[in-house]
């Protein structure tokens, strides 16, 4: 159990590291390709911070481990907005521009919508489900880029995303944002499949379900990411940055990261757990991930501003749902 506990840490720590670098490289790239800062913020950078989630769910896809495919993306969802969001938003509250988040959460919930239905309805997960929502992936990002270039550049923010003009290209030698994109990618992987094996069997180890593991523990080591660039665009100012990359972020966690999983290897709901002879998944799961969305969106679409009592809600509700999850 020891040895299962320190592989485990060992692959959050890859994965943290991984994700960073990944990100640096890619950014990198991009700029020296000269391609525009709204395009490297949302889909470069965002996949970046999703990988983990894609990674862990597809190995675990693979390896058959269906809870934990099922349970990483719906748990990453939550822990992003939930704890990641809610703690900025309850900390230091800001403006946001409505604007620029219609087009991701138009995406998020007609997707979420699509895949409550299924569950709802199937309780299980083709591969042509996947297909479909690497489709739905691939059209947000032809959206994106098409919303992009009407803006034109009076709204196209620099990485900092605050409206600046963007930054020149960076220096030194080009090989080395490569090696960083690969390097990070190879520990991403190799982080994944530690967390992947060792996750499960801490959680058998312990008598824990494997949906709860991934829905909890999982699904937080994997929003590490999210939580490193929330965390820093809270200490320079900027916490209204992070409702955007969590926002984007979760969209992926549905369309890619489901999507990815279900293409390689379609599963089914999780079926450890029951409430009132419900599956937990569609009693609690599902639901939670949509209410913490909405309370995280709706406000930000109104007025234009996110609130501190919004974290302080969003916090509550995480705290209770962990609570749930490993008390029942």
């Amino acid at each position: 159990m020891l040895v299962a506990v320190l592989l485990f840490i060992l692959g959050l720590v890859m994965l943290i590291f991984g994700g960073d670098w990944f990100v640096d490289g890619a950014v990198g790239v991009a700029r020296r390709l000269k391609m525009s800062e709204l395009i490297i913020g949302a889909t470069v950078v965002a996949i970046g911070t999703t990988l983990p989630e894609v990674m862990v769910s597809v190995t675990a896809a693979f390896e058959g481990y269906s809870a934990t495919a099922y349970g990483n993306a719906i748990g990453s969802v939550i822990c992003n907005t939930a704890l990641i969001s809610a703690v900025t938003m309850a900390v230091r509250p800001s403006e946001v521009d409505k604007k620029t988040l219609r087009l991701p959460l138009a995406f998020f919930f007609g997707a979420a919508a699509v895949y409550a239905a299924v569950a709802y309805t199937s309780g299980s997960f083709s591969r042509l489900m996947g297909v479909g929502l690497l489709v739905v992936f691939v059209a947000y990002m032809f959206a994106l880029i098409i919303a992009s270039r009407r803006a034109g550049k009076k709204l196209e923010p620099h990485a900092g995303g605050d409206g600046a003009e963007p930054e020149e290209a960076p220096q030194g030698k080009a090989w080395k944002d490569i090696f960083l994109l690969v390097l990070g990618a190879g520990l991403i992987a190799g982080g994944a499949k530690l967390l992947v094996d060792n996750g499960t069997k801490i959680a058998l180890g312990i008598g824990v379900p494997e949906s709860v593991v991934a829905l909890t523990f999982v699904a937080l080591g994997t929003s590490l990411p999210e939580l490193v660039t929330a965390i820093t665009s809270l200490v320079k100012g900027h916490s209204a940055l992070s409702l955007g990359n969590i926002i984007g972020a979760n969209l992926f966690n549905i369309v890619l990261v489901s999507g990815a999983a279900m293409t390689v290897s379609p599963f089914t709901l999780p079926t450890e757990k029951l409430i009132g002879g419900m599956n937990a998944s569609l009693a609690v799961d599902i639901p939670v991930m949509g209410a913490v969305m909405l309370i995280m969106a709706l406000p930000a679409l109104i007025r234009g501003k996110v609130s501190r009592w919004q974290g302080i809600l969003l916090l509550c509700i995480y705290a209770g749902y962990c609570v749930f999850q490993f008390a029942l």
